[in-house]
């Protein structure tokens, strides 16, 4: 347990629990209960991201088979259409990078973009586990934390419990490093192939387009944007704001973030947002 300053509130949506995000393993029961087809953890039989490329075998066509995959020289050999079957992709594994620096410490509804953060990404990391995958996690804050990749309902417990942790430790000392280096760590993780969920905002993808870019080249990054309920909802009336001296009057509406998606989107990365 980390030491928070005096005084610091300990509330639901401001202090995250182990406890809150073990609970989710019962959201994601249901979801994947496909036993894996081997012994090598990531593997599933079902809902495959590809045909892989490892050929399998080089048969005869039959009615009904994908023109597409005709072999030429196989074809052209015996003058009877023949067929190329490669091994599909099994691996199922995950890295989940949490944002836990100053740019996600805040939120203007129920919670901080940081706890809705470390909510969504445990809650895809149980519906992994569930159907037999191996999840690995990353957090930025204060520092660099970061677990290995492994399965079952062990490696989760001790995802959520590390989530929390480094949670704790980043509303004791907001961190400010830019998120390029986690992306950069990511890279060093998550096997060529993987798939990498990311949460974060907005604000706290500046300067790191570039690690971004190179990370989505060999793997499948998805990036889950908080949106805060300012975002979405933002007040009706005006507003005053003052710098102590001066007054203004001002109304707030909800930004339009189609330019900043559709960027993130050509470096590879796709793109969810999350509302509150």
């Amino acid at each position: 347990m980390v030491a928070l300053p005096a005084g610091f509130p300990d509330a639901p949506g401001i202090r995250l629990t182990a406890a809150e995000l073990l609970a989710l393993r019962d959201q994601a029961t249901g979801r994947g209960k496909h036993r894996p087809l081997t012994r090598r953890a990531g593997a599933v039989p079902a809902r495959m991201p590809g045909a892989g490329m490892d050929l399998r075998e080089i048969r005869a066509y039959v009615a009904g088979d994908d023109p597409r995959r005709l072999d030429p020289a196989a074809t052209a050999r015996t003058g009877h259409p023949h067929i190329r079957s490669l091994h599909e992709d099994r691996d199922d594994t995950v890295l989940l990078l949490a944002d836990f620096r100053a740019p996600m410490l805040w939120g203007t509804g129920a919670a901080l973009r940081s706890v809705r953060a470390a909510r969504h990404l445990a809650q895809a990391g149980w519906t992994v586990a569930l159907r037999g995958g191996s999840v690995a996690a990353l957090m930025a804050g204060t520092r660099l934390a970061e677990l290995r990749g492994s399965g079952g309902d062990g490696q989760m417990a001790a995802v959520c419990h590390a989530l929390a942790r480094q949670h704790d430790q980043a509303l004791a000392a907001p961190g400010h490093a830019p998120l390029s280096e986690a992306l950069a760590r990511a890279m060093r993780l998550s096997p060529s192939g993987g798939r990498v969920l990311v949460a974060t905002c907005l604000d706290g993808l500046e300067g790191a387009e570039p690690a971004l870019a190179a990370l989505a080249r060999r793997r499948s990054v998805t990036l889950a944007l908080m949106l805060d309920d300012a975002e979405i909802r933002p007040p009706l009336g005006p507003l005053a704001v003052s710098d102590g001296q001066h007054s203004r009057l001002a109304r707030l509406a909800a930004p339009d973030l189609s330019a900043e998606v559709t960027r993130l989107r050509a470096l590879g990365a796709t793109v969810a947002e999350i509302a509150p």
